[in-house]
């Protein structure tokens, strides 16, 4: 079975329909909270330099940007020189016909163009301001500058991520600015539905650092009660036993979370090892994660007497929570990944198709949906600044001067 194909449907309507967005930011959180809103339907017209646009376009794979194939579809693209001294007014031209702005600049950046978020809610009442940076409007970090690797480090993730005799793990992907996207998309929609139901506009502060901690759970309620700064545990946890990534015979891996009570017996069971759903020493979770190596010992002897079919297999068969450790080659000819679309290829001019991760979540009455292809640098600038009252004949000379 093929990856399925998702033609783009430029008619299509999602429940953002009518929501207008203006996104000024760069690089990946912004562009993920504002592909969340296009995904469903809203209009987001990404403002990009004129020269060389949004920076997640430098972000390339043989020549080719797949990052802005991927986070730039269901948008529009227009162009603003924001050193030109035109920029703060043609800036306030076009706040008053959109709902929300985006943007991800240095802290103080908008107030020293001249338009803060108190001149913008003055020109347009209604309008919801995302301000997206690393450590937040307040504060004395915010006048860093925070990209998520930072904040990756200093949440306190790294020093919970690898292994105890190795060197903090940051994660291989833009971790932190994902997290910030979809949670900022959230307070967006909130923030816009405020507005609907008769409220005024306001100043969303969206933080890297306040959002990737928000996911680390109960890290500092365990520190106060423990009074221990807990170490790193590999693939381990230390809240449930067993719960690791066991090798197989054939150098494949297999992932394993034992949660429950109930699904750790039936585990003991499977193997032939249920005399330790006896065993005091193995009963309880408590007691487990403290023998957590021997429990994986255990468990990973089994398994590695095994090849990695026949264990994910045998473990399928049997009712037990395992899945095979996946790289993208075997995820991408997964039947189920096929099956449900979770990667679609959609038409692309340089690619042919370009496959990338479908619509999510899936809401039976109001999908989403794919619309239009990422956009080229400035291709809706006649559309867009027209739709403010500028002529054709001043949007050519704003281009020829530059400024566009």
């Amino acid at each position: 079975m093929p990856i399925p194909k998702q033609p783009f449907e430029p008619e299509r309507e999602g429940p953002l329909r009518g929501v207008r967005v203006l996104d000024f930011s760069r690089l990946v959180a912004g562009n993920m909270l504002s592909l969340q809103l296009a995904d469903f339907g809203a209009e987001v017209v990404k403002v990009e330099t004129p020269s060389r646009g949004d920076t997640l376009r430098d972000w390339r794979e043989a020549g080719i940007s797949v990052h802005w194939k991927v986070y730039a579809r269901n948008k529009k693209s227009i162009t603003l020189n924001l050193k030109a001294p035109d920029a703060p007014g043609i800036i306030l031209d076009l706040v008053p016909h959109f709902d929300v702005l985006i943007e991800s600049f240095r802290f103080g950046y908008l107030e020293r163009l001249g338009v803060g978020p108190e001149t913008l809610l003055e020109k347009n009442p209604r309008l919801v301001i995302v301000r997206v940076s690393g450590f937040g409007q307040t504060g004395p970090y915010r006048q860093r500058p925070g990209f998520g690797t930072l904040v990756e480090a200093m949440s306190g993730f790294a020093s919970r991520n690898g292994f105890e005799d190795r060197e903090p793990v940051l994660p291989p992907l833009a971790m932190a600015d994902m997290i910030a996207g979809l949670s900022g998309a959230m307070a967006t929609v909130i923030a816009v539905r405020h507005v609907e139901k008769g409220g005024r506009g306001q100043v969303i502060d969206l933080s890297l650092l306040d959002s990737i901690f928000s996911i680390l759970g109960p890290e500092a309620a365990i520190h106060k009660l423990s009074r221990r700064v807990r170490k790193r545990v590999g693939s381990a946890s230390e809240s449930t036993s067993p719960r690791n990534v066991y090798a197989t015979k054939d150098g494949g891996w297999v992932a394993i979370s034992a949660s429950t009570q109930a699904m750790t017996e039936r585990l003991f069971r499977a193997i032939g090892r249920d005399d330790l759903n006896l065993n005091p020493a193995f009963r309880t979770n408590a007691e487990r994660i403290k023998r957590r190596e021997e429990v994986d010992g255990i468990v990973g002897g089994w398994i590695g007497q095994r090849t990695l079919a026949e264990a994910v297999g045998f473990f399928e068969e049997a009712g037990v929570t395992a899945a095979p450790v996946y790289d993208i080659a075997q995820f991408l000819d997964d039947p189920h990944v096929k099956a449900r679309g979770i990667v679609v290829e959609a038409p692309d001019r340089e690619m042919g198709e370009v496959p990338m991760h479908a619509v999510v979540p899936r809401l039976s009455g109001s999908p989403g949906g794919l619309r239009n292809p990422a956009p080229a640098i400035g291709e809706h600038n006649e559309e867009i600044y027209a739709r403010v009252g500028y002529s054709r004949e001043r949007i050519q000379a704003l281009a020829k001067e530059g400024v566009i």
